[in-house]
C-alpha cells in the first residue's frame, strides 16, 4: 500500500490545494484533491494488465478553476452537496418555515447551489494502515451557507484496500434541523480512452421501479415500474441499446431495495474490450444514472476529448426534491442525530 501527498496548486483565494495519491498492490491507483473532494483519475488494469485511467477529471487544479468548467457544471468526481441532485424551484419547509436557495438549473437548486461542496477546501488528514490507505477529508458548512440551514460538520472518508475496493464513507451532524444529501459524481469510462464513449458498456442496475420525473428532472411523487421500458437495467444490457428513445440519455433516480439502510449491491458496469468492471454496494435507497449528455468539450487528463456521453456516472444518494417530498426516505438531520453512508466501488476485471 502506498499514500502520497504533493501540493496541488492554489486556489482562487489562494489557498493552497493538495492531490493524494492511493496506491494498492494490484495496480489500482486513485488520486484525490482536498479541493471539493474531488477524485481526479483512477488508474485500474484491464484484462491483459495495462494500466489507464477509467475516471474523467483533469491533470492540473486550474482546470477545475476555469470559468468555462465552473459554468457548465460537469462535477467531475466531485463531492456534491449540501444537498446532492435537486431542489425543485430552489425551495423547501422546515416546520412551517421557508428556506430560499439559489437556482443554478434551470429554475432548480442543483447539488446545493452556486457554492456546494464541490467549490470549497476540504481539511484534509492521512490514514494509513497495513490493508488500507486514504484521506479524510472534514468541512463545515455554517449555518445559511447557499440557504441551508444549521452548522453542519462533514467528514467525507475516501479509502482503498486490497481488496480493489474504493470505500467511501460520509457523516454529518448539525445544530438545528436541516436536510442533507450526499454523493460522490465521478463519471466512468472503462476502456481507459474517454475518446470512446460509455453507449457500448455494459449496465446492470438492481432496481425494479424508479421515480418519475416531469421535464425538469424533477419527481412528480409516482413511482414507476422499468420493465419493458429503456430504464430496465434488472438484467445486463448496453447502456447505449436503447438510448435513442431518450432525448438527454439517461438522468434518472432508480429506486434499491434498501428500506433500513443497509449496504446492498446497487448494480455492476463493465466494458467488454476491456474487461474492465466497477461495482457498486451501497447503504442509500438510491443510485442516479447519469450518461453525460451534457459534458462539455474539453480535453481530459490524458490530453482525451470529452464531450457527450464520455463518461458515466454512478450515485448513490437519497431520492431528488426529496425535501418537498414527505413519501420519500427522509433527508433531515436534527440535533443529536448523526448522519451517515456508505458508497463502495469495488474494482475487477472479467
Amino acid at each position: 500500500m502506498e499514500l502520497k501527498r504533493d501540493v496541488f496548486g492554489n486556489a482562487r483565494r489562494g489557498e493552497k490545494v493538495f492531490l493524494f495519491t492511493l496506491r494498492n498492490d494490484h495496480g489500482i491507483t486513485i488520486k484525490i484533491t482536498n479541493y471539493g473532494g474531488i477524485v481526479t483519475s483512477i488508474e485500474t488494469p484491464d484484462k491483459g494488465g495495462k494500466k489507464a485511467n477509467i475516471a474523467l477529471g483533469f491533470k492540473s487544479l486550474e482546470d477545475y478553476l476555469t470559468d468555462a468548467y465552473i459554468e457548465n457544471g460537469p462535477y467531475f468526481g466531485c463531492i456534491a452537496g449540501r444537498y446532492a441532485n435537486r431542489i425543485a424551484k430552489g425551495r423547501f419547509s422546515i416546520d412551517g418555515k421557508e428556506y430560499i436557495l439559489p437556482v443554478n438549473n434551470g429554475e432548480n437548486c442543483l447539488h446545493g447551489g452556486i457554492t456546494g461542496f464541490d467549490k470549497v477546501i476540504w481539511v484534509p488528514n492521512l490514514i494509513e494502515k497495513p490493508d488500507l490507505v486514504g484521506v479524510e477529508l472534514k468541512y463545515r458548512s455554517v449555518h445559511m451557507e447557499e440557504g441551508f440551514p444549521g452548522n453542519l460538520d462533514l467528514t467525507v472518508t475516501y479509502t482503498l484496500n486490497h481488496k480493489n475496493e474504493f470505500h467511501i464513507d460520509y457523516k454529518a451532524t448539525t445544530d438545528r434541523e436541516t436536510v442533507i444529501n450526499l454523493t460522490n459524481h465521478t463519471y466512468f469510462n472503462l476502456t481507459g480512452n474517454s475518446e470512446k464513449t460509455i453507449l457500448e458498456h455494459t449496465l446492470q442496475i438492481n432496481a425494479k421501479t424508479k421515480t418519475l420525473n416531469d421535464e425538469g428532472l424533477i419527481p412528480t411523487g409516482e413511482i414507476v415500474d422499468v420493465a419493458g421500458t429503456p430504464f430496465d437495467f434488472m438484467a445486463p444490457v448496453s447502456v447505449g441499446s436503447r438510448i435513442g428513445s431518450l432525448s438527454d440519455g439517461y438522468d434518472c433516480n432508480f429506486i434499491l431495495n434498501n428500506p433500513n439502510g443497509k449496504l446492498v449491491k446497487a448494480g455492476i458496469l463493465s466494458e467488454e474490450t476491456s474487461g474492465r468492471t466497477v461495482e457498486v454496494s451501497t447503504t442509500e435507497p438510491g443510485i442516479q444514472l447519469y450518461t453525460g449528455y451534457y459534458i462539455p468539450e474539453m480535453t481530459g487528463k490524458n490530453g482525451e476529448k470529452l464531450g457527450r456521453f464520455a463518461g458515466l456516472a454512478l450515485e448513490t444518494q437519497h431520492f431528488p426534491d426529496s425535501p418537498n417530498h414527505p413519501e420519500f426516505p427522509s433527508t433531515s438531520l436534527k440535533p443529536g442525530e448523526v448522519f451517515k453512508s456508505k458508497t463502495i466501488y469495488k474494482f475487477g476485471v472479467r
